[in-house]
């Protein structure tokens, strides 16, 4: 564990001790700092302190910053769909059947275990299996994904996400012809009471908005484009089930008479955000894949 110590100026004085020993080191996140903070690892006068604490003239503070903990999560050679790599960030094609990051049940073959062969900097705001992970996509959603190649980049991109800034446009097919042409769904999300393992629409949820529009229908199925304003678990997938027109193939919220797809029809099809050090908007757009492309086409000739 290294130590560094630091003395407060004339114009620091007043300033949180969070914000301020995030601003001495780019590379170290305000939420990294804070957790620094909770821990111990940080002293003002040789005591302890909360994240909010104002710091003094002449103050001494202490930093003790932790090794970097090993991953135990193993690097596998994939062949990754990147879209864009720099040295803060990577954005990633994520395919259909691909788990984001390492869980019970999938300690192998997620996209994570590729980005570790892939490039070794990869940021470690949320531990060791999820480095670098900004926002997840589901195992059966295809599409794109930001991920941070270090912290300064990755709360960066997370502030972005909070301050609803990214752009994030996902194509879906769902039950039911939706009649009309636009549409947004501001319901609340959290835990199902019934099932702690689905997400529902609840009164005490959290925040949750989804704007939808219709690109094309069919019998029986509408092929809509979503746009999420915030980022729940499931968002869309319980948005649109709440509103009676569930995505087709969803096997955990649809029907299970359905089209003859693995999983939800949804893909993840535009991304766009601001870079995290040059401050230019960047936006990425990936096709539908094939199997969402053959869907549409068997329902184009039903019609």
């Amino acid at each position: 564990m290294e130590k560094m110590e630091h003395i407060i100026l004339d114009e620091q004085a007043g300033e949180r001790i969070d914000k301020l020993i995030s601003s001495i080191n780019e590379e170290w996140s305000r939420s990294q700092v804070q957790q620094w903070i909770k821990d111990g690892q940080v002293l003002v006068n040789g005591q302890k302190v909360k994240t909010n604490y104002k710091c003094s003239l002449n103050d001494q503070i202490e930093i003790f910053i932790p090794d970097p903990e090993e991953l135990d999560v193993l690097p596998e050679e994939m062949d990754l769909d990147i879209y864009y790599e720099d040295h803060d960030v990577i954005v990633v094609n994520k395919p259909r059947g691909m788990v984001v990051h390492p869980a019970p049940g999938h300690s192998t073959g997620t996209l994570v275990n590729g980005l570790l062969a892939h490039c070794k900097d990869l940021s470690g705001i949320n531990g060791v299996l999820r480095p670098g992970i900004v926002h997840r996509i589901d195992k059966d959603t295809s599409g794109l994904l930001m991920v941070a190649k270090n912290d300064f980049a990755h709360e960066s991109l997370v502030n972005q996400l909070v301050e609803k800034t990214v752009t994030r446009k996902y194509k879906a097919i769902v039950h039911g012809e939706i009649p009309h042409d636009y549409g947004t769904i501001d319901a609340p999300i959290g835990r199902d009471p019934k099932d702690r393992q689905s997400m529902t629409v609840v009164d005490n949820g959290k925040h949750a908005v989804t704007h939808f529009h219709v690109l094309e229908r069919f019998k029986d199925f509408t092929f809509i484009e979503c746009q999420l304003e915030t980022g729940r678990t499931h968002q869309i997938r319980v948005h649109m089930k709440y509103i009676g027109y569930p995505l087709a193939g969803d096997p955990k919220y649809g029907p299970k008479k359905t089209l003859d797809i693995d999983g939800q029809a949804l893909h993840a099809g535009v991304l766009g955000f601001n870079h995290p050090r040059t401050k230019e908007y960047l936006e990425f757009e990936a096709p539908l894949p094939s199997e969402f492309e053959a869907i549409l086409a068997f329902l184009r000739n039903k019609r």
